[in-house]
């Protein structure tokens, strides 16, 4: 097998990437290693706690005992699947916010302000705004990913927004438009009742044509010849092969399996590859480092009136909205349930909001479990920029061994002190007149944790991740001896080898890392393409004028 361009990975940069090369008539082979992304546990938007929670979909990857939270070992979903971990994920769409992109051109990924980004992510938007507000002029018109809003007819939902008026904080209209701070609409990779994944998006019309191809293997490594890739070696039907690239290999395999893959084709941190008897071709001593990741607790709250969605968690209730769903793509079945957001500052002088807010009118946990006190409703809210960074590394030479994942959460100081004050600025906004009629007792972490000391155990066995890994194969200059990629994404010491997906991040995002994902697969093709970048603009972010002087 042969095709001018070898794409490792069909998620959500990768599948941006073929789309586009695609598109202009290079040939284009697609490695990925999971199965079909069809039937209707991955396609109907509120079962997504399912698929994150099946081996079939899942790579089934845990963390190491996380030395900061009593030994846990937190589950690391990543899609085993076509789409990736967009067809396994809640589906929340979150560009960011301005000053990340700009951090990045500022620490070494020159090209990648957000002056540079803007363009690239309305281009790959067709957005609608479902009549709850917002300014099109920020948003894209025409490009192959949906982004809708849910109905928000389900008063809770309404009640978030309205209460975090009501504690004194802004109300926007589109947090991926013009102002990211505030309360408002959630965005979401939902079309027609569908998820709109990177799958359906992208990769089902590149398919289309003759010049693109998918071939389900799984990606040993990368073959390097003379300081540059030639190809990737794949095992299918229990051969191992290689699939030759005439002009480039592109790794998207994730934040986790890209930087594994370097290290197994001999990119990395020189030691740790000798170890493992892998000669190394370029010592990139950032390969695998650099791993952040958000963390989020769940503030559940009981509810004294049946307006949640716990009247339908039941066999019953369950069979009407799938049947509804299956016949017509309407109904709850057709939505995340996540339809209400917020992005906030933690303090006063944070210059732009680091603490985001997920409102779910259920107390329901990611495995499906509801909370035992039945009707409920919940924020999911945690710290966008933590401090405290990990690393994968590998477990042995076998490409069959997961590598060892450690990000070393709540290492920082900082993070206790952030979560604190996440839990009380969300136990203020549920104070709130607009909860009144709702408001039962604290279900998590209840009325009873109230010091620092009550609140950091509640923290310590309770905080989750928020399945939002990055940054293990770093973009910046090639000056930097822990960047791994260039700002064109090439990587640095091998020609004609590229990586393209969240593992490039320098720094995470504010918010959920999807649209971000796919941002970088849409920018990184204009590199492949040598391409001019889309012409920068000069759209200027709401920046709360008093922000140094309060917190909101």
């Amino acid at each position: 097998m042969r095709a001018d361009y070898v794409i490792v990975g069909a998620g959500s940069a990768g599948c941006a990437i073929a789309y586009r090369l695609a598109e202009a008539g290079k040939q284009v082979l697609m490695i990925e290693h999971g199965g079909s992304d069809r039937g209707p546990i991955i396609q109907m938007p509120a079962a997504l706690s399912y698929p994150m929670n099946m081996k079939r979909y899942d790579w089934g990857m845990k963390t190491e005992p996380e030395p900061h939270l009593d030994g846990r070992r937190l589950v690391t979903p990543r899609g085993k699947v076509i789409g990736g971990s967009s067809s396994i994920n809640g589906m929340i769409y979150v560009r960011g916010h301005a000053r990340d992109f700009d951090h990045w051109a500022e620490t070494g990924a020159q090209g990648w302000s957000y002056a540079d980004v803007l363009p690239y992510f309305k281009r790959m938007e067709t957005w609608h705004d479902g009549g709850h507000g917002g300014d099109p002029a920020w948003r894209g018109q025409s490009g192959p990913l949906h982004v809708t809003r849910g109905p928000r007819t389900n008063p809770l939902t309404r009640a978030f927004v309205e209460a975090g008026r009501q504690a004194g904080y802004p109300v926007t209209g589109d947090y991926n438009g013009e102002q990211q701070e505030g309360f408002g609409p959630f965005d979401a990779t939902i079309y027609k009742g569908r998820r709109w994944s990177a799958a359906n998006a992208y990769l089902r019309p590149a398919l289309k044509r003759p010049n693109c191809a998918l071939v389900r293997a799984f990606a040993r490594k990368v073959v390097i010849e003379e300081g540059r890739a030639t190809g990737v070696e794949i095992s299918k039907g229990g051969k191992v092969e290689v699939v030759a690239a005439n002009n480039e290999v592109i790794v998207a395999a994730s934040s986790i399996n890209s930087p594994k893959l370097l290290m197994l084709s001999g990119v990395g941190p020189a030691a740790h590859l000798h170890e493992h008897g892998i000669t190394p071709i370029a010592d990139r001593p950032g390969v695998g480092q650099n791993l952040q990741d958000h963390l989020e607790l769940y503030i559940q709250q009981a509810a004294t009136k049946p307006v949640t969605l716990f009247s339908h968690w039941n066999l019953r209730g369950k069979a009407r909205i799938g049947a509804e769903w299956l016949l017509w793509k309407t109904g709850l079945g057709s939505s995340n349930q996540f339809e209400s957001a917020g992005f906030i500052r933690s303090r006063a002088g944070v210059d732009y909001p680091d603490i985001q807010f997920h409102f779910l009118p259920i107390a329901v946990s990611y495995d499906g479990k509801v909370a035992p006190e039945g009707h409920g409703f919940q924020a999911h809210v945690g710290p966008m920029r933590s401090a405290s960074r990990g690393q994968v590394s590998l477990a042995s030479a076998d490409p069959n061994d997961h590598p060892h994942i450690q990000f070393n959460y709540m290492s920082d100081p900082q993070d206790w002190e952030d979560f604190r004050t996440c839990i009380r600025l969300t136990r203020e906004i549920f104070a709130q007149a607009a909860f009144e009629p709702f408001r039962g007792h604290e279900i998590q972490p209840g009325d009873a944790a109230q010091t620092d000391d009550e609140l950091d155990d509640f923290i310590r066995s309770h905080v989750e991740s928020a399945y939002h890994p990055c940054g293990t194969c770093k973009m910046g200059a090639e000056s930097d001896p822990m960047a791994v990629v260039d700002p064109q994404a090439r990587v640095i010491g091998v020609n004609r080898l590229r990586v393209a997906d969240s593992s490039i991040f320098p720094r995470i995002t504010n918010g959920n890392l999807n649209a971000p994902s796919i941002m970088v697969g849409e920018k990184v093709a204009d590199h492949i393409l040598q391409r001019h970048p889309l012409p920068p603009v000069n759209d200027a972010p709401w920046i709360h004028p008093d922000w140094k002087t309060t917190q909101r």
